[in-house]
Protein backbone atom coordinates (compact mmCIF):
# COMPACT_ATOMS: atom_id res chain seq x y z
CA UNK A 1 0.00 0.00 0.00
CA UNK A 2 1.15 3.90 -0.82
CA UNK A 3 0.66 6.19 2.05
CA UNK A 4 -0.11 10.29 2.11
CA UNK A 5 3.74 10.55 3.23
CA UNK A 6 5.47 9.34 0.22
CA UNK A 7 2.43 10.61 -2.38
CA UNK A 8 3.31 13.88 -1.08
CA UNK A 9 7.15 13.54 -1.57
CA UNK A 10 6.18 11.87 -4.76
CA UNK A 11 3.95 15.60 -5.72
CA UNK A 12 6.44 17.87 -4.53
CA UNK A 13 9.19 16.16 -6.65
CA UNK A 14 7.21 16.20 -9.81
CA UNK A 15 5.87 19.55 -9.51
CA UNK A 16 8.58 21.82 -11.53
CA UNK A 17 7.40 19.54 -14.32
CA UNK A 18 3.55 18.79 -14.41
CA UNK A 19 0.74 21.11 -14.66
CA UNK A 20 -2.01 21.73 -11.57
CA UNK A 21 -5.06 21.05 -13.58
CA UNK A 22 -8.29 22.89 -12.73
CA UNK A 23 -11.22 22.06 -11.61
CA UNK A 24 -14.55 23.73 -13.24
CA UNK A 25 -18.63 23.25 -11.62
CA UNK A 26 -20.92 22.16 -14.57
CA UNK A 27 -24.35 20.80 -14.73
CA UNK A 28 -24.95 17.02 -15.62
CA UNK A 29 -28.13 16.42 -14.29
CA UNK A 30 -26.87 18.05 -11.14
CA UNK A 31 -23.78 19.76 -9.80
CA UNK A 32 -20.55 17.76 -11.03
CA UNK A 33 -16.68 19.20 -10.24
CA UNK A 34 -14.35 17.92 -13.20
CA UNK A 35 -10.85 17.30 -13.07
CA UNK A 36 -9.34 18.61 -16.26
CA UNK A 37 -6.47 16.20 -16.34
CA UNK A 38 -6.67 16.88 -20.18
CA UNK A 39 -4.94 19.99 -19.81
CA UNK A 40 -1.81 18.29 -18.15
CA UNK A 41 1.80 18.00 -19.92
CA UNK A 42 1.31 15.47 -22.68
CA UNK A 43 -2.32 15.89 -23.06
CA UNK A 44 -3.40 13.07 -19.99
CA UNK A 45 -3.04 12.47 -16.28
CA UNK A 46 -0.08 10.22 -17.51
CA UNK A 47 2.65 12.61 -16.97
CA UNK A 48 2.55 12.32 -13.51
CA UNK A 49 3.53 8.30 -13.36
CA UNK A 50 5.70 9.22 -16.65
CA UNK A 51 7.86 11.86 -14.41
CA UNK A 52 7.33 9.78 -10.98
CA UNK A 53 9.42 7.08 -12.22
CA UNK A 54 12.02 8.83 -14.31
CA UNK A 55 12.85 11.21 -10.93
CA UNK A 56 12.75 8.82 -8.33
CA UNK A 57 14.37 5.94 -9.56
CA UNK A 58 17.86 5.04 -11.19
CA UNK A 59 17.78 4.93 -15.42
CA UNK A 60 20.90 3.32 -16.94
CA UNK A 61 22.45 5.24 -19.36
CA UNK A 62 20.52 3.49 -22.09
CA UNK A 63 17.28 4.87 -20.92
CA UNK A 64 13.94 3.77 -20.93
CA UNK A 65 11.35 1.65 -22.41
CA UNK A 66 7.19 1.40 -22.48
CA UNK A 67 4.75 -0.56 -23.94
CA UNK A 68 1.28 1.76 -24.40
CA UNK A 69 -1.71 2.01 -25.92
CA UNK A 70 -0.72 5.49 -26.68
CA UNK A 71 -1.42 7.98 -23.13
CA UNK A 72 1.37 6.04 -21.88
CA UNK A 73 3.80 5.95 -24.43
CA UNK A 74 3.40 10.10 -24.84
CA UNK A 75 4.03 10.92 -21.23
CA UNK A 76 7.30 8.87 -20.86
CA UNK A 77 8.71 9.86 -24.39
CA UNK A 78 7.42 13.81 -23.37
CA UNK A 79 9.30 12.69 -19.92
CA UNK A 80 12.24 11.35 -21.04
CA UNK A 81 12.51 14.21 -23.74
CA UNK A 82 12.38 16.59 -21.19
CA UNK A 83 14.42 15.26 -18.87
CA UNK A 84 17.25 14.40 -21.60
CA UNK A 85 16.48 10.50 -21.30
CA UNK A 86 16.73 8.35 -24.69
CA UNK A 87 13.16 6.04 -24.90
CA UNK A 88 11.84 3.87 -26.89
CA UNK A 89 8.10 3.45 -27.00
CA UNK A 90 5.82 0.23 -28.30
CA UNK A 91 2.46 0.96 -29.33
CA UNK A 92 -0.14 -1.78 -30.97
CA UNK A 93 -1.67 -0.71 -33.95
CA UNK A 94 -4.91 0.17 -32.01
CA UNK A 95 -3.30 3.16 -30.67
CA UNK A 96 -5.02 6.60 -32.04
CA UNK A 97 -2.53 8.08 -34.98
CA UNK A 98 -2.46 11.48 -33.22
CA UNK A 99 -1.11 9.74 -30.50
CA UNK A 100 1.48 7.71 -32.44
CA UNK A 101 2.25 10.77 -34.57
CA UNK A 102 3.37 12.54 -30.59
CA UNK A 103 5.26 9.42 -29.85
CA UNK A 104 7.50 9.71 -33.17
CA UNK A 105 8.32 13.18 -32.68
CA UNK A 106 9.74 12.49 -28.84
CA UNK A 107 11.36 9.12 -28.93
CA UNK A 108 11.96 5.70 -30.32
CA UNK A 109 8.89 4.12 -31.67
CA UNK A 110 7.64 1.05 -32.17
CA UNK A 111 4.56 -0.32 -33.74
CA UNK A 112 4.11 -4.08 -32.45
CA UNK A 113 1.17 -6.18 -32.33
CA UNK A 114 -2.86 -5.54 -32.54
CA UNK A 115 -3.20 -5.03 -28.62
CA UNK A 116 -1.28 -3.79 -25.63
CA UNK A 117 -0.54 -7.00 -24.66
CA UNK A 118 1.46 -7.75 -27.58
CA UNK A 119 3.25 -4.42 -27.36
CA UNK A 120 3.83 -5.16 -23.71
CA UNK A 121 5.78 -8.40 -24.49
CA UNK A 122 8.21 -6.92 -27.21
CA UNK A 123 8.93 -4.12 -24.93
CA UNK A 124 9.78 -6.69 -21.83
CA UNK A 125 11.72 -8.60 -24.84
CA UNK A 126 13.94 -5.32 -25.49
CA UNK A 127 13.90 -4.53 -21.91
CA UNK A 128 15.61 -7.77 -21.08
CA UNK A 129 17.71 -7.43 -24.07
CA UNK A 130 19.21 -3.63 -23.63
CA UNK A 131 19.06 -3.45 -19.82
CA UNK A 132 16.70 -0.46 -20.60
CA UNK A 133 14.36 0.58 -17.18
CA UNK A 134 10.62 -0.60 -17.51
CA UNK A 135 7.98 2.29 -16.96
CA UNK A 136 5.01 0.47 -16.80
CA UNK A 137 1.87 2.08 -17.58
CA UNK A 138 -0.32 1.14 -14.76
CA UNK A 139 1.40 -2.13 -12.99
CA UNK A 140 4.46 0.00 -10.96
CA UNK A 141 4.60 1.30 -7.52
CA UNK A 142 6.22 4.49 -8.68
CA UNK A 143 3.60 4.85 -11.42
CA UNK A 144 0.95 4.38 -9.09
CA UNK A 145 2.16 7.04 -6.67
CA UNK A 146 2.56 9.30 -9.64
CA UNK A 147 -1.18 8.98 -10.19
CA UNK A 148 -2.11 9.20 -6.61
CA UNK A 149 -1.14 12.97 -6.59
CA UNK A 150 -4.03 13.79 -8.66
CA UNK A 151 -6.31 13.18 -6.12
CA UNK A 152 -3.84 15.18 -3.67
CA UNK A 153 -4.93 17.98 -5.86
CA UNK A 154 -8.35 17.37 -6.04
CA UNK A 155 -8.91 17.51 -2.80
CA UNK A 156 -6.73 20.39 -1.73
CA UNK A 157 -9.18 22.25 -5.37
CA UNK A 158 -12.45 20.73 -4.78
CA UNK A 159 -13.66 20.72 -1.18
CA UNK A 160 -15.16 18.00 0.67
CA UNK A 161 -16.51 15.13 -2.09
CA UNK A 162 -18.35 12.39 -1.66
CA UNK A 163 -17.57 10.38 -4.57
CA UNK A 164 -14.96 10.40 -7.35
CA UNK A 165 -15.58 8.43 -10.91
CA UNK A 166 -12.46 7.02 -12.08
CA UNK A 167 -12.02 6.14 -15.63
CA UNK A 168 -10.33 2.29 -15.83
CA UNK A 169 -8.05 0.58 -18.22
CA UNK A 170 -5.16 -1.39 -16.11
CA UNK A 171 -6.05 0.08 -13.09
CA UNK A 172 -2.95 2.66 -11.86
CA UNK A 173 -5.02 5.53 -11.98
CA UNK A 174 -7.60 4.36 -9.85
CA UNK A 175 -5.21 2.43 -7.38
CA UNK A 176 -3.43 5.94 -6.64
CA UNK A 177 -6.79 8.05 -6.62
CA UNK A 178 -7.95 5.33 -3.74
CA UNK A 179 -4.37 5.46 -2.46
CA UNK A 180 -4.94 8.80 -1.22
CA UNK A 181 -8.58 8.54 -0.67
CA UNK A 182 -8.60 5.62 1.13
CA UNK A 183 -12.10 5.24 1.50
CA UNK A 184 -12.81 8.79 3.01
CA UNK A 185 -13.99 9.22 -0.46
CA UNK A 186 -15.97 6.99 -2.11
CA UNK A 187 -14.15 6.06 -5.60
CA UNK A 188 -15.75 4.40 -8.24
CA UNK A 189 -14.08 2.69 -11.08
CA UNK A 190 -15.89 3.83 -14.75
CA UNK A 191 -15.29 0.47 -17.26
CA UNK A 192 -16.40 0.89 -20.87
CA UNK A 193 -18.78 -2.41 -20.89
CA UNK A 194 -16.18 -3.92 -24.43
CA UNK A 195 -13.34 -3.86 -21.85
CA UNK A 196 -14.22 -4.67 -18.48
CA UNK A 197 -11.62 -5.46 -16.99
CA UNK A 198 -11.63 -4.39 -12.99
CA UNK A 199 -15.47 -5.79 -13.59
CA UNK A 200 -13.84 -8.96 -14.43
CA UNK A 201 -11.67 -9.11 -11.76
CA UNK A 202 -13.65 -8.22 -8.95
CA UNK A 203 -16.12 -11.24 -9.95
CA UNK A 204 -12.88 -13.71 -10.17
CA UNK A 205 -11.45 -12.91 -6.89
CA UNK A 206 -7.89 -11.59 -9.01
CA UNK A 207 -6.72 -10.27 -12.28
CA UNK A 208 -7.86 -12.13 -15.13
CA UNK A 209 -8.16 -11.78 -19.02
CA UNK A 210 -11.03 -9.67 -20.22
CA UNK A 211 -12.04 -8.50 -23.65
CA UNK A 212 -11.44 -5.75 -25.41
CA UNK A 213 -13.58 -4.13 -28.14
CA UNK A 214 -14.68 -0.47 -27.22
CA UNK A 215 -14.48 2.63 -29.02
CA UNK A 216 -11.66 3.30 -25.91
CA UNK A 217 -9.83 0.13 -26.50
CA UNK A 218 -6.28 2.41 -26.98
CA UNK A 219 -6.53 3.53 -23.28
CA UNK A 220 -8.65 1.35 -21.80
CA UNK A 221 -8.55 -2.30 -22.86
CA UNK A 222 -5.09 -3.99 -21.41
CA UNK A 223 -5.73 -7.88 -21.07
CA UNK A 224 -5.96 -7.69 -17.06
CA UNK A 225 -5.34 -5.22 -14.26
CA UNK A 226 -2.30 -4.81 -12.40
CA UNK A 227 -1.38 -7.22 -10.14
CA UNK A 228 -0.20 -4.59 -7.72
CA UNK A 229 -3.41 -2.65 -8.63
CA UNK A 230 -5.96 -5.12 -7.76
CA UNK A 231 -5.34 -5.28 -3.85
CA UNK A 232 -5.39 -1.85 -3.61
CA UNK A 233 -8.89 -1.37 -5.64
CA UNK A 234 -10.24 -4.78 -3.71
CA UNK A 235 -9.70 -2.78 -0.59
CA UNK A 236 -10.55 1.12 -1.48
CA UNK A 237 -12.87 0.83 -4.77
CA UNK A 238 -16.38 1.03 -3.90
CA UNK A 239 -17.63 -0.32 -6.97
CA UNK A 240 -17.42 -0.48 -10.58
CA UNK A 241 -19.79 0.17 -13.21
CA UNK A 242 -20.12 -0.10 -16.86
CA UNK A 243 -21.09 2.20 -20.23
CA UNK A 244 -21.17 1.33 -23.51
CA UNK A 245 -19.95 3.11 -26.56
CA UNK A 246 -22.95 5.07 -27.48
CA UNK A 247 -23.57 6.60 -23.79
CA UNK A 248 -19.29 7.44 -24.30
CA UNK A 249 -20.14 9.19 -27.86
CA UNK A 250 -23.11 10.65 -26.05
CA UNK A 251 -20.56 12.10 -23.00
CA UNK A 252 -18.18 13.53 -25.30
CA UNK A 253 -20.79 15.35 -27.26
CA UNK A 254 -22.15 16.61 -23.81
CA UNK A 255 -18.87 17.65 -22.50
CA UNK A 256 -18.27 19.39 -25.93
CA UNK A 257 -21.51 21.28 -26.44
CA UNK A 258 -22.44 22.35 -22.97
CA UNK A 259 -18.64 23.16 -22.06
CA UNK A 260 -16.35 23.03 -24.62
CA UNK A 261 -14.42 20.46 -22.96
CA UNK A 262 -12.75 18.24 -25.47
CA UNK A 263 -12.35 14.70 -24.18
CA UNK A 264 -11.19 11.06 -25.93
CA UNK A 265 -13.29 8.05 -25.58
CA UNK A 266 -11.35 6.90 -22.47
CA UNK A 267 -11.89 10.33 -20.40
CA UNK A 268 -15.82 10.25 -21.17
CA UNK A 269 -16.38 7.41 -19.48
CA UNK A 270 -17.19 9.17 -15.63
CA UNK A 271 -19.60 11.59 -16.87
CA UNK A 272 -21.50 8.72 -19.51
CA UNK A 273 -21.63 6.59 -16.53
CA UNK A 274 -23.61 9.91 -14.96
CA UNK A 275 -25.99 10.54 -18.30
CA UNK A 276 -26.82 7.03 -18.52
CA UNK A 277 -27.55 6.71 -15.16
CA UNK A 278 -24.58 3.36 -14.84
CA UNK A 279 -23.85 5.51 -11.49
CA UNK A 280 -26.80 7.87 -10.10
CA UNK A 281 -25.79 10.51 -7.34
CA UNK A 282 -28.10 10.63 -4.31
CA UNK A 283 -29.64 13.74 -4.12
CA UNK A 284 -27.17 16.56 -2.43
CA UNK A 285 -23.86 13.56 -3.06
CA UNK A 286 -20.70 15.75 -4.06
CA UNK A 287 -19.39 13.84 -6.70
CA UNK A 288 -16.12 14.47 -9.05
CA UNK A 289 -15.12 13.22 -12.50
CA UNK A 290 -11.49 12.57 -13.76
CA UNK A 291 -11.22 14.00 -17.49
CA UNK A 292 -8.44 11.88 -17.93
CA UNK A 293 -6.86 12.69 -21.37
CA UNK A 294 -7.53 14.57 -24.70
CA UNK A 295 -5.13 13.32 -27.04
CA UNK A 296 -6.68 13.13 -30.73
CA UNK A 297 -7.07 14.62 -33.87
CA UNK A 298 -9.14 17.82 -34.62
CA UNK A 299 -10.75 15.42 -36.70
CA UNK A 300 -11.75 12.67 -34.17
CA UNK A 301 -13.23 15.68 -32.55
CA UNK A 302 -15.22 16.80 -34.94
CA UNK A 303 -16.47 12.99 -35.76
Amino acid sequence: MISLDEIQRAYETIRPYVRRTPVVEVDLAGPVTLKLEQLQCAGSFKARGAFTNLLLREVPAVGVAAASGGNHGVAVAYAAHRLGIPARIFVPTVSAPAKIERIRQLADLVIAGDRYADALAAAEQWIGSSGAMSVHAYDQRETILGQATLALELAEQAGPLDTVLVPVGGGGLIAGIASYFTGTVKVIGVEPDGAPTLAYARAAGAPVDAPAGSIAVDALAPRQVGQLVFPITQAYVEDVVLVDDDAIRGAQRTLWQSARIAAEPAASVGVAALLSGAYKPAPGERVAVVISGANMSPAQLGD
